[in-house]
């Protein structure tokens, strides 16, 4: 065991991203990146988690049908993976069904459950197996879950989508009372077993309730009445969320014993000593927490998992209770914990103009059917992408133009036009073998036949390649890490129109502004935009072309990447650049009307320096009760569902982002989930400023924590430039 967990753990946390195993036969077996977010129901599984700080997640997975062995050999994998890591990572143990957001974070495109297991044969093998019959249940609007259920008309029901999967041709069922961004969520499932798992090798099919072709029918059988949809499983009651008990573990008495701290909370933080280890109890709604002090002795440390499995046995707690093991450095305790007490102040916390601290009450929120402090227990991630090498491999180009590709010249390989499609095809090499990724890169502006010439694009190179590529389609501003890695480190720039070609069919604007930021995976992109001053932000930087000279504007928050950025991105742009820091703009320089002269823009700091993330939250009424769902992963314009009421956090002030399709019991409700949600959030913010807006009617300072807002983003209908990917 010893010398399996060193073989198997050697690269663990070296990269930033995911690293998934199983359990196989008490052993650990990587998952094929193409296949991270499926999971079998019979089977355990260790995740590990990395950001480029570094900082590390560690889960244990547990499938409804694995066996207490499995359970056991993860929970021991578990440790030793902390222990390989220095005890810096938070530990998560996740029940199929039940995981963290946190978690649910990773996978932005869902999560799929498979029946069966290791045990039963079932490997997790990346295949282009067109002999597939299975039949997947699609449930979340923000958190997708695909589980595989009976392959029979008894599955179904007219609330939600289903996925009817035959290997080469795979459908999209539509009950008929199902929304449209439950729609939109679906077909990302659906694209992305096409193309992870068949290797884009199947057709896709989007059909509605009642309209079946003959090929589902021939599946399925005669088609029954189909019932009505049920609402999602919620918890009922989130009333309990904040009646917790405090418990010391100690192993004084020669073996380990929890004894009583605080019978209820809130807590006060002085009760935690940095010598002992803590179980906060908070199972009745399904949460246990493990606080280990930094200076806790090792045996407390390492038994503390295990005390706390006992601990929800001996309490007779459901068996998909989480536990969150947080090995700490100061400071990182989650927001779901510290919402136990009523006083906790994070290290270096100040107060004053700006930044006040006031503890306040939480509130509490009355049995009603919304509980806005459930939102505190959520905590946004990125959902990393795996890097298969360091991008050092060789890169070919090719713009799709009339139905055929036409190699893109390498000395402007990086840069894109939003109105085109393109080819990437990437060769490295793993071993002796020879490797091929093909990315099919789509522009938001491009048109349907661009997207439909480049689906047989794609397929027409793969095959002329015998099959074997891996196929990864991008949509523009998603683009996984591993592609912006591909351009030696140069940023990725964006253009507008619709040509990479000199001489093409759209010509340059005389005046055009590029809009320079760096994402949470330090990629950094130059994203043409509107030439208007109401486009710029305090916390990046941007790059001005007009006929009176070449500026380059740097925000008093943006950063030395992106400003090594804009030197490149005048270097294309030709001539020397101007450079203008913020407030400082030279009267005379034509700067000003360039961009038809000043305009309020975004000018809050806090943008990307703060150390709380903005967070994106959907509030609906879709299940017959008005709730609120986080947006998991970094977000992006295209997460503003516009038949939902939005919730934005950025901390020094809440917005309310009111869809034009949003119903009245939504619109009417918005304003008190927004008041609820800071009124409840235990770090004291009653007070936080909340802006109401409506679609179409975006300010600048809304707009902002959106990487190159498109106004005219809703001018085309989400669902038609989803379809045209099928």
């Amino acid at each position: 065991m010893q010398k399996f967990f060193y073989h198997e753990f050697q690269n663990a946390g070296k990269e930033p991203g995911l690293q998934i195993w199983r359990i196989e036969k008490m052993d650990l077996k990587p998952v094929p990146k193409q296949l991270q977010g499926n999971f079998f129901t019979g089977d355990a599984y260790v995740v590990l988690y990395t950001t480029s700080a570094p900082s590390y997640n560690v889960h244990m997975w547990l499938g409804n049908e694995c066996s207490q062995d499995e359970g056991g050999a993860a929970a021991i994998f578990a440790m030793q993976l902390d222990d390989h890591l220095g005890g810096a990572p938070v530990q998560y143990r996740e029940v199929q069904n039940n995981e963290s957001v946190t978690f649910l974070g990773y996978f932005k495109t869902g999560i799929k459950y498979k029946q069966g297991g290791v045990a039963s044969g079932f490997q997790h093998v990346v295949t282009n197996d067109m002999n597939v019959k299975r039949l997947l249940h699609i449930k979340g609007r923000r958190a997708i879950r695909a589980t595989e259920v009976n392959m029979s008309w008894a599955s179904f029901n007219r609330g939600d989508c289903f996925i009817v999967d035959l290997g080469k041709d795979i459908y999209q069922w539509c009950g008929s009372e199902c929304n449209r961004f439950e729609r939109l969520k679906a077909s990302e499932v659906a694209i992305g077993i096409r193309d992870n798992e068949r290797n884009g090798r199947a057709s896709l099919e989007m059909v509605e309730d009642g309209a079946e072709p003959q090929a589902v029918l021939a599946a399925l059988g005669p088609k029954p009445n189909i019932p009505a949809g049920s609402p999602d499983d919620e918890t009922t009651d989130r009333s309990n969320q904040k009646k917790g008990t405090l418990y010391m573990v100690s192993d004084a008495a020669g073996s380990m014993k929890t004894s009583l701290v605080a019978q209820s909370s809130p807590f006060k933080q002085e009760m935690l000593t940095p010598t002992e280890c803590y179980i906060l109890d908070n199972g009745v709604d399904s949460k246990i927490f493990l606080w280990k002090g930094p200076n806790a002795n090792t045996e407390e440390r390492k038994a503390a998992m295990k005390v706390a499995e006992q601990f929800i046995k001996d309490k007779n707690y459901p068996k998909n209770t989480q536990v969150s093991d947080l090995e700490l450095a100061p400071g990182g305790e989650t927001t779901l914990f510290k919402q136990f007490f009523s006083n906790w102040k994070d290290k270096d916390q100040t107060t004053g103009p700006g930044q006040a601290y006031s503890i306040g009450r939480i509130a509490k929120v009355s049995q009603v059917p919304f509980d806005a402090s459930s939102l505190h227990s959520n905590k946004t991630m990125a959902a990393q992408h795996g890097m298969v090498d360091d991008g050092s491999g060789k890169v070919q180009i090719w713009r799709v133009e009339g139905g055929d590709k036409i190699p893109v010249d390498p000395s402007s390989y990086g840069q894109f036009y939003g109105g085109d499609c393109y080819l990437i095809l990437y060769t490295y090499r793993q071993g002796s073998r020879e490797q091929h990724i093909i990315y099919t890169w789509q522009g938001l502006k491009c048109t349907q036949d661009e997207l439909a010439a480049s689906a047989f694009l794609t397929v027409k190179l793969d095959d002329s390649m015998g099959g074997s590529p891996v196929q990864v389609r991008v949509t523009q501003g998603q683009e996984p890490a591993h592609l912006m890695s591909l351009f030696k480190g140069k940023p990725m720039i964006i253009h507008m129109g619709g040509t990479s070609r000199k001489g093409g069919q759209s010509q340059t604007g005389s005046t055009r502004l590029f809009h320079i930021r760096q994402s949470s995976t330090r990629a950094t992109r130059a994203v043409e935009v509107e030439p208007t001053a109401s486009q710029l932000n305090t916390n990046d930087v941007f790059v001005l072309k007009s006929p009176g000279g070449l500026f380059q504007w740097k925000g008093v928050a943006a950063s030395e990447e992106e400003m090594a950025a804009a030197k490149y991105a005048c270097s294309f742009l030709g001539g020397s650049a101007t450079e203008i820091s913020e407030g400082k703009e030279p009267g005379g320089s034509g700067f000003w009307s360039a961009l038809g002269g000043k305009k309020d823009y975004q000018t809050s700091k806090s943008l990307q320096k703060t150390v709380k993330p903005p967070r994106l939250f959907g509030c609906s009424n879709k299940t017959g009760r008005l709730i609120a769902e986080e947006v998991p992963g970094d977000f992006t314009q295209s997460d503003l569902a516009t038949d939902d009421v939005m919730l934005l956090d950025t901390w020094e002030q809440v917005f309310v982002w009111i869809g034009n399709d949003a119903n009245e019991v939504e619109r009417n409700g918005a304003d008190k989930i927004a008041k609820d949600y800071v009124d409840s959030d235990p770090s004291g913010r009653r007070g936080t400023p909340v802006i109401t807006i409506k679609q179409g009617f975006e300010p600048p300072t809304f707009t902002g924590w959106f990487q190159a807002w498109d106004a005219k983003m809703w001018d085309t209908d989400p669902l038609d430039r989803i379809r045209a990917r099928f």
